[in-house]
C-alpha cells in the first residue's frame, strides 16, 4: 500500500509539473474582461496594478513589451504584481490606423491561455516604417495565432471578418489616453517601470 501510494503522489507531481505556465495548478491566470482587456494575476492577490495601455502599431510600446515583458511576468508569478493589458487604438492617421484596428479586433479572437503568446507575435511582425507601412493582413493576424498555438476552428473566421472590430472601438471611446503606451501604478500615472521597484517590495 505504501509503494502504490508513493507512486500516485509521484504521478500527480509529474502531471503538475507538465502543466502549461498559467494553467490553475500554477495559479497565475489570465482573464479576458467586459471591455476586451486582459488580466494576468494569481487569484486572490492584492498585489499593486499596473494598467498598460498599448496600441500594437505603437513603435515604443513594442520596446516596451520587448524590454519588460519577462520582468511584469514574473512579478506576477512571484504575486507581487497585477498586470492589465488595454489594446487601444490611439493612432488617428492612417495605414496606422487600420493596422491598429485589424490587430486589436483579431487579438479578441484569441483565447485567453494563448493571448500572451499572440501578443508577442503581433509585436514581432510590427510594420514598419511606422506611419507609412501598411501591415496586420488578416492572413498575418491568421498565422500569428498559429503560430502562438491557437486550434479552435472558428479562428480564422473571427480574424477575417473583424468580428470585434465594432466593440473595440466603442470601447476605445471610453479610454482618455494622451498616448500610448501609458503606464498606471494603482491608478497613478508613472513614467517607467522604475516605480515598480519601490512599491512591489512593500507588499
Amino acid at each position: 500500500m505504501g509503494a502504490f501510494v508513493a507512486l500516485a503522489v509521484l504521478a500527480g507531481m509529474l502531471i503538475i509539473a507538465g502543466l502549461p505556465k498559467g494553467s490553475a495548478a500554477q495559479e497565475v491566470r489570465l482573464v479576458r474582461q467586459a471591455d476586451g482587456s486582459m488580466l494576468l494575476a494569481r487569484p486572490g492577490v492584492t498585489a499593486p496594478l499596473l494598467d498598460v495601455f498599448e496600441d500594437f502599431d505603437c513603435p515604443f510600446c513594442k520596446q516596451l513589451h520587448d524590454t519588460s515583458e519577462a520582468r511584469l511576468e514574473q512579478m506576477v508569478d512571484e504575486g507581487r504584481l497585477r498586470v492589465v493589458f488595454h489594446t487601444v487604438t490611439i493612432f488617428a492617421e492612417e495605414p496606422s490606423r487600420s493596422n491598429s484596428i485589424r490587430a486589436a479586433a483579431a487579438a479578441r479572437c484569441v483565447p485567453s491561455m494563448n493571448w500572451l503568446a499572440f501578443r508577442s507575435q503581433v509585436y514581432g511582425m510590427q510594420p514598419a516604417p511606422h506611419g507609412q507601412a501598411s501591415g496586420y493582413t488578416v492572413e498575418e493576424l491568421v498565422a500569428a495565432g498559429r503560430r502562438a498555438g491557437v486550434t479552435d476552428s472558428a479562428f480564422a473566421d473571427c480574424v477575417t471578418s473583424q468580428r470585434h472590430a465594432e466593440q473595440h472601438l466603442e470601447d476605445n471611446a471610453r479610454i482618455r489616453i494622451d498616448g500610448t503606451p501609458t503606464l498606471l501604478l494603482d491608478g497613478r500615472p508613472i513614467r517607467d517601470l522604475s516605480a515598480l521597484d519601490e512599491q512591489a517590495t512593500s507588499v
